[in-house]
């Protein structure tokens, strides 16, 4: 390849994915030279049998359209000639060269033999922080044009714009960067590797300066970092307390909103004159919360005494970062300097990076990673891996070069200096705002050393979460057969153990401490499979949970075992300690690559201490609050020991609750039942007063929730008779609403059986129905069907909450089966017989509640703005004929119409609500 190659950019469309049964309908192909396009060509094929409905309706190609088209025969061998010393691209290239070879081949012609390059890797390693790589995606993400999505001249047009556009990115990166690439290249498509090559030549040849936003450190390229220095102004205004003072400091940048400026004073007030540490405010979605409690925060927060905001999802966090806080800047004399914080794995270590470019591991994916990573170090000042959206972190790459912390640097190291964990500290210091989520502010109870500041202010958003999250974080588990593993992996002779020894050779204490935790462990690995092969004997095979009953039960001979367990455990702990103050003592004496060993010996010590807690608990701690589970997992070999804490939401004894003078907690849920204190009492603070801010809607006349008069009774029904019935209900509702609507399930299998009764009829007439857990993630679903028309989206537990899809985008939320957990998984079970042992009744105070707050989450995706309508459809009839329905109907706002009608009538109801 060189300046004068010609790109063939080639797409087809098929009447599917099979060559030896399916045919080509389209073909189209840009041809490119020297940056710019010189020819096009594109014919629609007749492919002599019907195109099935769903890729008629995908790629808009009738088989009225193709019957007039030459057949494949007639143009094979123009194709074949137009393709001839070309380079071909294509986004996904493995399907249109096969499959077009696979046609000339059927026709007589010679396959193709020309060198090939794939557009989606190159958008994988060039555009590493983009959400997709769907073609459609990256036009819309790049601005590039794309007048028929799934027809090939549009896509072969687009495709060439979109190599254009990756060669632009890659002419503008360091040379060292396209050098590393291109030796890391050799398991990408084709000739993919070939064509990065190319392009690093003509750049050295070029040799254009690096940029001033750069610098070079031991051959990576990385964007300087600067702290910014907090600003405080010594001269600050009063806080606004009345709507005139408000709306002289907006200066028309916000609008005055009566419940927001409401919830603004409620925030100011709390954190200077209230005696109380603790207040919960109901504030209904839509109202601004967020701007609401940062813009009090500000009056007061300082990097000394810095405002602490816990929220419940990264996408939270980025509309704080990128939306709300700017928002207030434009106005604000004593700005918001904010910064996202998180636990030290979300953040790339330079040195073990380093590292896996040294010792390279060939396998596709891992290096695609490495690649990618390359080119986020000339744009990331954060190093956080959630800049990378369709990363999976437990990828063993991300686990290679995650960072380890602070500890496990060596001074010595080149990167020391621009260690991104070392810049979130440098800017810590200079924040008056920290942003974290829930998960992390349960882990500071984990942590030996808190990494959150004291402070007199912590405002935890989308509260109702924080109980589930707490005991979630505090469920400590471990697996045996997965613990045997990675012990005989840091044994064996290429393992972390055979490494130290190397750099200990001349250090008998290290030597005695490497050895003795060496022989520990393996007794440990040994005890472990004789107490596995004990257990499976005497425990009944659906047995999850071991009551403190079952545990004294057990035979002595593995009763014996487990202390045997335990008595390791405490040595290694033990020698793990004699381990820490010997490396404390010669902290500087070891380089980069004996650090990276010790972060991952301190990883195993890590992982031992959590075993300690959870057979310290499993064989001692015999309180109801901890429930014991030794799990057999499918697919998985060994047994999982797991211990459950039900207490890990009692907030004041948690290590970080004494820390915050005052602390905040807003939701839009927090009152269900008539029981004001029930939230606080799950918090363990009783006493909390809770206000409610009113919601600035007119529920009754913006929104309707729908029952129909005729219903199975849903308890009484097999799964199969349950998704029969789902399906045939829906396809009723939907097949003449052409509007976004939103599917709700409360079991992802019921999910996936409607899905597979519903998707190709509906796909057939042209609509798409979207489904969690297939076709992508949460994020890649959600911006798909915002951007449809009247896109279907089926969705379980996180699509009750959190969606965000004003006006037109949603007016329909169907809800399938009123959303109690199911009282016989094991959890559930144990979770209410722990509150019948503490005198709580479990349904009424548990169960209930939980799932009131669902379905005020459900309903609360219809409103986001004064102009939204949105009609709610309940399919379970249980919500207006039962004692209980008549509690969960106080989940929805007052005077909001609950009406029961045929399920024929309710389809026209709703097109006549939606119409006003």
């Amino acid at each position: 390849m060189n300046q004068n190659t010609t790109y063939a950019v080639v797409d087809i469309e098929t009447t599917g994915t099979d060559p030896k049964v399916d045919r080509i309908i389209q073909i189209g192909c840009v041809l490119i030279r020297n940056g710019r396009l010189i020819n096009r060509f594109a014919t629609d094929i007749n492919p002599g049998r019907k195109i099935p409905k769903q890729i008629q309706n995908l790629t808009h190609i009738s088989n009225s359209r193709v019957q007039k088209a030459p057949y494949f025969e007639d143009v094979a061998f123009i194709v074949a000639d137009l393709l001839a010393d070309t380079v071909f691209v294509a986004h996904n290239i493995f399907f249109d060269y096969q499959f077009l070879n696979a046609e000339l081949k059927r026709c007589g012609v010679s396959p193709l033999k020309i060198p090939g390059i794939d557009t989606v890797e190159l958008a994988q390693i060039f555009l590493p922080e983009e959400s997709s790589f769907r073609l459609s995606d990256l036009a819309e993400s790049f601005g590039l044009q794309h007048d028929h999505p799934h027809q090939a001249d549009s896509d072969a047009e687009v495709t060439g714009a979109l190599l254009l556009f990756i060669e632009g990115v890659m002419r503008d990166l360091p040379i060292v960067t396209l050098k590393a690439i291109s030796e890391l290249a050799t398991l990408t498509a084709m000739q993919t590797k070939d064509y990065i090559t190319n392009i690093y030549h003509q750049q050295v040849q070029a040799n254009p300066p690096l940029s001033s936003d750069l610098e070079i450190v031991e051959g990576i390229a990385l964007r300087k970092k600067t702290v910014v220095l907090y600003e405080d102004t010594y001269y600050q205004t009063k806080y606004p307390q009345k709507k005139t003072q408000k709306e002289k400091l907006y200066q028309n940048k916000l609008s005055f909103r009566k419940e927001q400026a409401r919830l603004m004073n409620l925030v100011h007030q709390h954190f200077t004159q209230d005696e109380t540490k603790d207040l919960l405010i109901e504030a209904a979605t839509g109202m601004g919360k967020t701007i609401g409690y940062l813009l009090p925060a500000s009056f007061l927060a300082t990097p000394e005494k810095p405002v602490i905001v816990s929220t419940v999802s990264l996408l939270l966090q980025e509309q704080i970062m990128k939306k709300d806080i700017p928002l207030l800047n434009r106005f604000l004399e004593r700005k918001i300097q904010a910064v996202v914080v998180k636990s030290k794995r979300h953040y790339l270590d330079l040195a073990r990076f380093k590292q896996t470019l040294i010792q390279p591991i060939l396998q596709k994916q891992y290096t695609l990673y490495q690649m990618a990573v390359l080119v986020w170090l000339t744009k990331t000042t954060t190093g956080d891996f959630g800049e990378l959206n369709l990363i999976n972190l437990n990828h063993l790459f991300f686990q290679d070069v995650a960072h380890r912390g602070l500890n496990y640097l060596s001074k010595k190291s080149p990167f020391y200096p621009h260690d991104f964990l070392k810049f979130l500290n440098s800017q810590m210091k200079e924040s008056n705002c920290l942003i974290v989520n829930h998960a992390f502010l349960a882990q500071e109870s984990l942590r030996k050393e808190p990494l959150l500041p004291q402070s007199p202010y912590l405002i935890i958003d989308e509260a109702h979460h924080l109980p589930t999250i707490c005991e979630r974080i505090a469920a400590e588990s471990f697996n045996t057969f997965s613990f045997d593993k990675r012990v005989q992996l840091a044994l064996s002779d290429e393992g972390v153990f055979s490494r130290l020894s190397e750099y200990l050779i001349e250090i008998e204490e290290g030597k005695r401490l490497a050895r003795l935790l060496q022989e520990e462990l393996k007794e440990l690995v040994t005890c472990y499979e004789v107490l596995t092969d004990l257990l499976v004997q005497e425990l009944n095979p659906e047995q999850e949970i071991v009551t403190p009953a079952d545990f004294f039960k057990f035979e002595k001979k593995t009763l014996k075992y487990f202390k045997k367990i335990e008595l390791f455990l405490n040595e290694i702990s033990e020698i793990r300690m004699s381990w820490q103050q010997f490396l404390e003592k010669r902290h500087l004496v070891w380089g980069t690559t004996a650090q990276i060993d010790f972060a991952a010996l301190a990883d195993l010590l890590e992982e031992l201490e959590k075993q300690k807690r959870i057979m310290q608990r499993f064989c001692h701690d015999f309180d109801p609050r901890y429930v014991r589970w030794i799990l057999r997992r499918e697919k998985q070999v060994g047994l999982t020991f797991q211990v459950t804490d039900f207490k890990a939401a009692i907030l004041p004894q948690t290590k970080w609750y004494p820390r915050f003078e005052k602390i905040i907690y807003v939701g839009g849920a927090l009152k269900l039942t008539k029981d004001r204190n029930l939230f606080a009492k799950r918090l363990g603070i009783p006493s909390a007063s809770l206000k409610i801010v009113p919601a600035p809607f007119d529920y009754a006349s913006q929104t309707e929730i729908l029952v129909p008069t005729k219903a199975v009774h849903i308890p009484q029904l097999s799964q199969g008779e349950y998704s029969e019935f789902l399906a045939e209900n829906l396809t009723l509702l939907l097949k003449d609403f052409k509007r976004p609507a939103l599917v709700l399930f409360t079991s992802h299998d019921v999910l996936q059986k409607v899905y597979e009764k519903m998707h190709l009829v509906f796909l057939e007439n042209g609509r798409e129905i979207l489904a969690q857990g297939i076709g992508g993630s949460r994020d890649k679903l959600l911006k798909r069907f915002s951007q449809s028309d009247a896109g279907i989206l089926f969705g379980t537990d996180s699509f009750w909450e959190g969606i965000d899809l004003p006006g037109e985008q949603l007016e329909l939320v169907i809800v399938t089966r009123l959303p109690f957990e199911n009282p016989k998984r094991p959890f559930i079970k144990a979770r209410y017989a722990f509150l019948k042992a503490i005198g709580v009744d479990p349904f009424n105070e548990e169960a209930l509640p939980n799932a009131m707050l669902k379905l005020r989450q459900a309903y609360g995706r219809l409103i986001r703005f004064p102009e939204d309508r949105g009609v709610m459809v309940v399919l379970d009839r249980r919500f207006v004929n039962t004692t209980y329905g008549k509690k969960l109907r106080q989940a929805i706002p007052k005077k909001v119409a609950i009406t029961e009608l045929p399920l024929l009538e309710i389809t026209s109801e709703i097109t006549n609500f939606l119409k006003g």
